[in-house]
């Protein structure tokens, strides 16, 4: 049979996900780019509300505060500030890895890991002292 003269011949598919095995460092640098859209939308979005409420009148800021502390508010929140140590630890990541080192898989997957708890700690760490620890 021979092969049709208008069709281009087939090309071969880059195999990235058949033959890549999901691995956590695969999952950080999706991660990094959604904490990234996360903060750029929602974090710039709450920051501006937040300032024009202080620069407002009063009653501005009572409604950003009746927000902010509601249970929903605070749970962004905490969204918001897991985002922020995920994207500020896989940064680091990253730039460890523009120096030329941790390419080795193990210890790639051992820092992608780290920053998944590392963010975790800390935001648990910042929001215990946050609820818990500034009452005197």
């Amino acid at each position: 049979m021979a092969a049709n003269p208008s069709r281009p011949p087939a090309r071969p598919l880059s195999p990235h996900l058949t033959i890549w095995r999901w691995g956590p460092h695969m999952a950080v640098s999706i991660l990094h780019r959604a904490t990234g859209m996360a903060l750029t939308f929602a974090g710039l979005g709450l920051l501006t509300w937040w300032l024009v409420a202080i620069a407002g009148d009063p009653s501005g800021f009572a409604t950003f505060t009746k927000v902010a502390t509601h249970p929903i508010g605070v749970i962004v929140l905490i969204g918001l500030t897991w985002s922020f140590f995920q994207h500020l630890l896989s940064g680091i990541r990253h730039l460890i890895m523009d120096t030329g080192s941790a390419f080795e898989l193990q210890t790639n997957k051992t820092l992608a890991i780290a920053t998944i708890v590392g963010s975790l700690l800390l935001t648990a760490a910042l929001w215990a002292w946050l609820l818990f620890g500034t009452r005197a």
